[in-house]
């Protein structure tokens, strides 16, 4: 019983207080308070200058780059001044691409700095996914608790246009025929107006307890003097089908409806979601070409992970700012959301402070602002069903007539009584107050911790590029052109005393080393230095 007493409660994370507690300053530097007003400019200026901060680090990290870029510059041309004093040295250390000495030690230098900006990189996208599905979290129980609030407004106000239809109904049908049947016996016709008379007093006591009622969905009509059957009691449609108020060109609506907040929160959640997918795999491909491009030794792959990486720069800092005004804005609402809500008018508009402070804050202190009015009702319900049992014990013995028309009115007013009972379930505060109180956990937890694992991700991803964008030019000096592998390649070609050549005419000689200094080498083969050779001597004849 203690267990169902208590009330769930929220108070601000550690991370919603630190967010609030920064700075704010507006577009003229000026101190500004830190109250969330998202309506008010002096607000958006707030949360402009926090956002600026990210194109600040994004100014510093262009000319960072620049830097670099100059100086590696500066060092190629020394390089070609210097270059051939050390050619010697760096032949006599050379590796297999022909590269040593204090080149062997730039190229280690520039591809050690790669791989480290690359592996912070990869670090930046786990945080990212991990801060995305946070995120997705979060917004996923704040619509599932706005949904299920929406379907309990719904049902109050399904069960109350129920309640007054067939009460209605009672009155312009059994009820008025009950009166004509006992016109000639007065005691009758006394109960059977005192029905009628309380019957109307439940109506009109009824019909400001709609909380939730659209535009055309359950307003009580006056003139519905229908025979349409009684509704029974009500089973009511899912959350996710429960009636909301439809926006006027994307405005919220004013009463606020919780069915649209939930559904325009999903429809831009799965936008916010792919979006950050997109952007963590582009990341993600980057540093895995990265490592390639230097695996591989390949100019072309680079070039293209360069570029890549310049548009994953811009996007991280970019987000970065975006998700510094988004954070300080809801921990400024995570904050004090109850103050916020009392003094919004999209959520008072037509709801009393009293109520709204009632099922914001649930407290066992306060009374229920429908007490009297339910008390009222269930009083006039008992009354009338006293009238009709003493009807049906006393005039249908002698009024036979009168029996369907009793029975009509007892099946309506039991629906009725039906209906009450749920109706005062779903006023009590604690089913839309747990509602509230969910969904600020949802926003203001998981939600709140989402967007600063996202925080993290942007600004380690923008480090991460902008070192790598710092050590690629490094990395395309390291690698060997196509002219000094040709050069490497053909060295020994040019030779033409070297023994492989000497292989390609066999029938030369026998000798495998040098060739006598007589023959020359004309490219096609090997022919004497004379244009013709001696005339054989002359042998005498026998």
């Amino acid at each position: 019983m203690a267990a169902m007493a208590t009330v769930p409660s929220y108070t601000p994370s550690l991370w919603v207080r630190m967010c609030h507690a920064l700075p704010r300053l507006d577009l003229t530097m000026t101190m500004r308070d830190n109250l969330f007003i998202p309506d008010s400019w002096e607000y958006q200026q707030t949360l402009l200058v926090l956002s600026s901060l990210s194109a600040i680090a994004l100014v510093l990290s262009l000319l960072v780059i620049i830097s670099f870029l100059i100086h590696y510059c500066c060092c190629r041309r020394g390089d070609r001044s210097e270059g051939s004093e050390e050619e010697e040295e760096d032949e006599e250390g050379s590796t297999g691409h022909g590269y040593g000495g204090k080149k062997g030690r730039g190229i280690c230098c520039v591809t050690w700095v790669s791989v480290a900006a690359v592996t912070l990189c990869c670090v930046a996208i786990g945080v990212g996914f991990y801060g995305n599905s946070e995120a997705n979290d979060g917004i996923y129980q704040l619509t599932s608790s706005l949904l299920t609030a929406n379907y309990t407004l719904a049902s109050i106000d399904l069960l109350v246009s129920d309640t007054i239809s067939g009460l209605q109904l009672s009155i312009a049908g059994p009820l008025t025929t009950m009166e004509e049947l006992f016109t000639g016996s007065k005691p009758y016709l006394v109960s059977t107006r005192n029905c009628r008379r309380l019957s109307e007093n439940v109506v009109f006591l009824l019909t400001s307890l709609t909380m939730a009622r659209s535009s055309d969905g359950g307003a009580w009509n006056s003139s519905n003097n229908s025979g349409d059957p009684p509704i029974a009691a009500l089973t009511p449609v899912p959350p996710s089908m429960a009636p909301t108020v439809a926006p006027v060109g994307g405005v919220m609506p004013s009463p606020f409806s919780p069915g649209w907040a939930a559904n325009t929160l999903m429809v831009n959640e799965d936008y916010r979601w792919l979006s950050y997918v997109l952007l963590l795999l582009l990341d993600l491909l980057v540093c895995l070409f990265i490592l390639l491009g230097l695996a591989k030794q390949a100019r072309w792959l680079l070039i293209l992970m360069t570029v890549l990486a310049w548009l994953a720069l811009f996007l991280s800092w970019g987000s970065l700012g975006l998700e510094t005004a988004t954070v300080v804005a809801v921990s400024d609402f995570c904050t004090d959301p109850n103050t916020f809500v009392l003094n919004s008018t999209h959520f008072n508009s037509g709801t009393s402070s009293d109520v709204l402070d009632y099922y914001l804050t649930c407290s066992r202190r306060m009374n229920s602002p429908f007490q009297q009015l339910l008390t009222q009702s269930q009083r006039a319900l008992s009354s009338i069903h006293t009238h009709l049992s003493s009807l049906d014990r006393n005039a249908l013995p002698q009024v036979p007539k009168a029996e369907k028309s009793l029975r009509e009115v007892q099946q309506i007013l039991n629906a009725t009584e039906g209906n009450f009972h749920q109706l005062v379930a779903l006023l009590s505060c604690r089913g839309l107050n747990k509602d509230y109180i969910d969904s600020l956990k949802g926003l203001c937890y998981d939600g709140m911790e989402g967007l600063l694992y996202l925080s993290l991700y942007s600004f380690l991803s923008a480090l991460a590029f902008t070192a790598i964008l710092c050590s690629l030019p490094g990395a395309w000096r390291s690698f060997p052109s196509d002219s000094e592998e040709y050069e490497d390649s053909d060295s020994e070609s040019e030779d033409p005393f070297t023994s492989h050549q000497a292989r390609r005419q066999p029938a030369v000689g026998s000798q495998r080393g040098a060739l006598p200094p007589f023959y020359n080498y004309q490219g096609a083969g090997w022919t004497p230095p004379f244009s013709s050779a001696p005339p054989l001597p002359t042998l005498p004849a026998c």
